[in-house]
């Protein structure tokens, strides 16, 4: 009973045969982009579509700011993608990003995520919640999330 609860936690236990084993044992990726790249694609997914305007700012944020090749880029889209259908919230992924980002990363990061959820011209109201938690999560003020999304705006004009 124990050893279930640890692996529902995700606490001292091997993930189970075919389960992702989380952003931090993922071969061949920084583990801070994967994690990254799992609440992007969150927030891209959050009006229930992944826009072909989404998609392209995605693979182009990738290749900017992770300095990804795009075939790296698009192997890391789909390893983000099996461990965000398997993560049961975001917690996982912000409390890594918490302690491997400054501020300023972070704040790169809401950009980002704003710069996704404008990139097809409307803003759902789930995408604005769900980059305000995630935001919420990675503890930046408000005023730092407003700036993110006047930043990402202007560079969308």
């Amino acid at each position: 009973m124990i050893e279930a609860i640890k692996r529902l936690l995700g606490v001292g236990a091997a993930p189970a045969e075919g389960t992702p084993a989380g952003p931090e044992a993922s071969p061949g990726f920084d583990p801070l982009h994967l994690a990254a790249c799992v609440l992007l694609l969150d927030v891209a997914y959050a009006d229930g579509e992944f826009s072909a305007e989404e998609r392209q700012h995605l693979e182009k944020v990738l290749e900017r700011h992770f300095s990804l090749p795009a075939e790296a880029g698009i192997q890391l889209m789909a390893l983000a993608e099996q461990e965000r259908r398997g993560a049961v919230d975001h917690f996982r992924f912000t409390s890594q990003l918490q302690r491997g980002y400054d501020t300023g990363q972070k704040m790169v990061l809401a950009e980002i995520m704003w710069g996704i959820v404008l990139a097809d011209g409307k803003v759902a109201e789930h995408e604005h919640y769900l980059t305000r938690k995630i935001s919420n999560l990675l503890e930046l003020e408000p005023g730092y999330l407003s700036s993110a999304k006047e930043a990402a705006a202007r560079k969308r004009s």
